[in-house]
């Protein structure tokens, strides 16, 4: 399994007075990841909503940070799946400088699948955990827990 990347530029808007990402800027990052991440796996953020009738809610975003990223700085960030579960899932993120491989921040988060009208947590949907499985670091036995 190779992680899935995306690369970003460190936007004006992410920047504090110091001229340094601010930590919140991190989430835009992870956000354009997992989006594209799932684009990659054939599956459209939009189109997973609609065709499953479901959310994937946030239980859990962990953030380390180890050094700050500057305006117009280019980043990578390194995404993939450390477990897919039964009714969650936890993707991870690894930014670095596109420039020089110096990490900047690692992060994972614990999505969990509800329903969309009741919020109530149910089964991740056969069809996604197969598009999902490439991009998982562990292999297929050891992934499926809860």
């Amino acid at each position: 399994m190779r992680p899935f990347v995306i690369s970003e530029y460190v936007r004006w808007g992410d920047i504090d007075l110091a001229g340094i990402i601010r930590y919140s800027a991190y989430l835009r990052f992870f956000e354009l990841a997992e989006t594209e991440i799932f684009r990659a796996a054939g599956l459209p953020y939009g189109e997973v909503f609609e065709r499953f009738d479901i959310w994937l809610p946030r239980k859990l975003m962990h953030t380390e940070f180890f050094s700050p990223a500057v305006l117009d700085e280019q980043l990578n960030v390194a995404t993939y799946f450390s477990l897919i579960g039964r009714t969650s899932l936890i993707i991870n993120f690894d930014v670095m400088s596109a420039e020089s491989g110096k990490q900047h921040a690692t992060a994972h988060q614990v999505l969990v699948c509800v329903a969309r009208k009741t919020m109530s947590k149910q089964a991740l949907p056969v069809e996604l955990v197969a598009a999902l499985e490439p991009f998982c670091a562990l292999d297929k036995g050891s992934a499926r827990n809860e």
